[in-house]
């Protein structure tokens, strides 16, 4: 009986292995694929942001640029201006293979929106393109349904881990992003092997990342435990106030029945705003700031103006992404969080840094990792902590509307599950 038992494990072996090459084979042409994409788009931006800086009275043509992308999405578009919720809607009820032009459409719309003096950031777009790029090799293949939404999850975690530099987070956030509270346990040696070959990818083109540093993190304590919950309930809220901005100022916008003179409009209103704040650290990915972030004070509101620039650009109808805006809206208000919170600052601004973005993209896990990537792992019971709190307290809102809930976060919000955002 042991012996028939050994021959049955045994014979489970050469099934494993060809799963295993076939997913090896995927990911090494998949990650290559859009790990490549990724340093192309991050080249792009870097372009986009020097030259900006350099000739900032380009910013008086984003109007033109919001009208371009309107023209472009709307007679070219249409069927692909839904972005990462149109990713998100495959992957749950596989319809129709995701055109290849969302991936050129996004990376122009992006870069404009940079070029011009947009406030968005790049993780949307990384994501569109690998998602589309991936997508029509399922076509050509002719994937099972199941085969397809794995190699689109490749696409996803390809694209978020290459553009930002932490594979860990890249794969854990596309099993995370589909259904809140529940991860896909089948696609996860795909997910790992797709952003671990983008990213090496990424970086093989030579293309940096920012790095971040947290100098001093104390030991655990009472307090410390109890300020980590705090400040993450504070990072919860505010994620809540940018998704809920960013629907807000979409449907303000669908008042203006013409599409593409929604971001032109919009384009006048920031170019105008941005003149007579007499600064550009609001507009763009706003690096500089997010690192000063980590390093010294800096005015408390601008968490505020960075969230209202931010939720404009993407409302109203410019491209890119919202997570490094996320990134800047978190560090900057744990820098203001440490004028009364004793915790040290940098390490305030790191747990605001993923915390924000955890809550407006329900994915507490994948930021806790993508915090310790960062930032190390002694910072690493403080960023689950405020990650997992503001997780809880984002409540039933997100950037990603097509997300579906799986598991409620408590049990007063039962009758949401199986619902969409949308439709909460």
């Amino acid at each position: 009986m042991n012996a028939f038992k050994k021959h049955i494990a045994l014979s489970e072996y050469p099934k494993l292995a060809t799963y295993l090459i076939k997913w090896l084979g995927m990911a090494l042409g998949a990650g290559i694929l859009v790990g490549s994409a990724s340093a192309l788009l991050l080249v792009s931006l870097f372009w986009a942001t020097d030259t900006r800086e350099a000739h900032q009275e380009i910013i008086w043509l984003l109007p033109i640029g919001g009208l371009l992308i309107g023209l472009l999405y709307h007679y070219w578009g249409k069927d692909v201006v839904k972005g990462n919720n149109q990713l998100l809607e495959e992957l749950h009820s596989p319809k129709d293979i995701i055109p290849f032009k969302m991936a050129p459409l996004i990376y122009l719309g992006t870069v404009i929106t940079h070029l011009f003096g947009g406030s968005a950031g790049r993780e949307g777009t990384a994501v569109q393109m690998g998602g589309a790029l991936v997508d029509q090799v399922s076509k050509y293949l002719k994937f099972s349904q199941n085969d397809r939404r794995i190699l689109m999850v490749m696409g996803i975690s390809a694209g978020f881990a290459s553009v930002f530099g932490t594979p860990l987070a890249g794969a854990v956030f596309a099993l995370e992003v589909l259904v809140i509270g529940r991860m896909r346990y089948d696609a996860i040696l795909p997910s790992f092997l797709a952003a671990v070959v983008a990213d090496a990818t990424c970086t093989a083109w030579g293309v940096p990342h920012t790095e971040y540093h947290i100098d001093l993190v104390p030991e655990m304590s009472l307090l410390g435990f109890f300020i980590a919950v705090l400040s993450g309930i504070v990072f919860g809220g505010i994620s809540t106030v940018f998704s809920k901005g960013i629907h807000g100022f979409q449907t303000l916008a669908a008042k203006i029945n013409y599409p593409p003179l929604r971001p032109f409009v919009g384009g006048l209103f920031i170019a105008i705003a941005v003149y007579f704040m007499g600064t550009t650290k609001y507009i763009g990915l706003g690096i500089p700031t997010l690192v000063e972030a980590f390093q010294n004070p800096l005015p408390s509101y601008d968490f505020a103006i960075k969230i209202l620039l931010t939720t404009f650009t993407i409302g109203v109808g410019f491209k890119g992404g919202e997570v490094t805006p996320l990134f800047f809206i978190g560090a900057t208000l744990g820098n203001a969080l440490a004028l009364f919170l004793p915790l040290p600052m940098a390490l305030l601004a790191g747990m605001g840094f993923v915390a924000v973005f955890s809550g407006a993209t329900n994915t507490p896990i994948a930021c806790t990792l993508m915090g310790i990537e960062l930032f190390g792992m002694e910072a690493g019971v403080f960023i689950a902590l405020a990650c997992v709190t503001a997780y809880l307290f984002s409540g039933s809102s997100g950037i990603y509307t097509a997300q579906i809930i799986g598991s409620a976060k408590s049990d007063s919000l039962k009758n949401t599950e199986g619902k969409a955002l949308h439709e909460v």
